[in-house]
């Protein structure tokens, strides 16, 4: 059994219009509500093997505090250019690319590429919100399986829900 979280990073600030889009920080409803999912998660025992973040400062401000939750090292964080933008067809590439050891694994990205590999994995999921949080299990013994085979389970979490 393999299973993927993704996460869309957290509201980000758009105060300082001259930030090149990399560097936007998350606002005060970003960090709120990072911090809120990483304790959701926490609350499930769902803490993955691997945490890959994209390096826009934003997904990054995301990673850490839901690492943190969960007792994940932030120095365990690993940042791969590939999450940034994050197109789908490349996210999906990178899956295949995971060690088999790994048995669960999270990508903190960004939209639109999340929400179309989350829905191209599962037409459940329609669209992924700021710290939208999609959890899909596949059974197979291979992450080169990821999107050949149907999911057996899908979880997706908001920060609006209650």
């Amino acid at each position: 059994m393999k299973t993927l979280f993704l996460v869309r990073h957290a509201k980000s600030s758009w105060a300082d219009a001259a930030l090149p889009d990399k560097d936007r920080p998350l606002d005060s409803r970003g960090a709120r509500d990072a911090a809120k999912m990483g304790k959701r998660l926490a609350k499930r025992d769902a803490r993955p093997d691997v945490l890959l973040s994209s390096p826009a400062k934003r997904a990054l401000a995301t990673a850490q505090a839901i690492a943190k939750a969960i007792g994940f090292g932030l120095k365990d964080i690993m940042v791969d250019p590939r999450l940034y933008p994050g197109e789908d067809e490349e996210l999906l590439d990178l899956i295949h690319e995971l060690d088999g050891k790994l048995k669960r694994v999270m990508l903190i990205g960004h939209n639109p590429g999340l929400t179309e590999l989350a829905n191209r994995l599962s037409s459940e999921i329609t669209h992924m919100p700021t710290c939208a949080i999609a959890e899909l299990r596949f059974d197979t013994k291979s992450w080169a399986n990821v999107g050949r085979t149907q999911v057996a389970k899908v979880v997706l979490d908001t920060p609006k829900r209650p």
